[in-house]
């Protein structure tokens, strides 16, 4: 085993040994209660292979969920939690599509990362996310010409908070664990090609997958 696998291992069995028992957080949506269309209104997007339920853009809903946060853009004020996004509908609510030029500070638990045009874009609810480093928040953008319908877009990290962690807390983990994982083992995802050489892509991708997910599950996350 080399170093990295070392580093990795020793992250892995002291999150198996150094986490109690963890509070179980309600569902993602569990206060979700539809009106139009349903209680149960909903389709599914989220990573390759994997499908969960958002609430249907159209649904209109007496009550926010808990935990979201307001976003402002150009005079229109909206609701965002975890990856879905609402907008004032007379007394009520109603699901819509995010606005293009929004910017939020962390992105939902369920993503997927790919790159397009040497750029990586996240992926989640039908939506096109990117970073930007100026601002320091995740910014709405339209699809790239030609991009990857979402049973092509590449598989990610998914991850649960076990014990309840806020949607803010989950970004800032989210975050360090990717600069401990791009530290460890020299991939970063966000640079063009992780940062190395093409023929060192596929195994160094696998550490900093193996990485991210073990720094995690230290910090008291389900991930698969």
């Amino acid at each position: 085993m080399n170093d990295i696998g070392r580093r990795i291992a020793a992250v892995a069995l002291a999150a198996a040994f150094g986490i109690g028992a963890a509070a179980q957080a309600d569902p993602p949506h569990a206060h979700y209660g539809g009106e139009r269309g349903g209680a149960g209104a909903a389709h599914f997007a989220g990573p390759a292979g994997r499908g969960y339920a958002y609430p249907s853009r159209g649904a209109v809903i007496g009550a926010l969920p808990r935990g979201g946060i307001s976003i402002g853009h150009h005079d229109h004020r909206y609701w965002y939690h975890s990856g879905s996004w609402y907008a004032p509908y007379g007394p009520r609510w109603i699901v819509v599509a995010p606005p293009f030029g929004a910017y939020v500070p962390y992105l939902p638990g369920f993503y997927s990362t790919f790159w397009w045009g040497g750029m990586p874009y996240f992926y989640a609810n039908d939506a096109y996310y990117v970073w930007r480093e100026q601002q320091r928040q995740y910014e709405v953008v339209a699809p790239p010409e030609g991009a990857p319908t979402a049973a092509a877009v590449a598989e990610d990290i998914y991850t649960y908070p076990r014990n309840g962690q806020t949607q803010e807390q989950q970004s800032q983990d989210r975050y360090e664990c990717h600069r401990w994982a791009a530290d460890q083992t020299h991939f970063d995802p966000t640079r063009v090609g992780g940062g190395v050489a093409d023929g060192d892509a596929p195994v160094r991708r696998a550490e900093y997958l193996r990485a991210m997910g073990a720094c995690l599950e230290g910090r008291g996350y389900s991930v698969k």
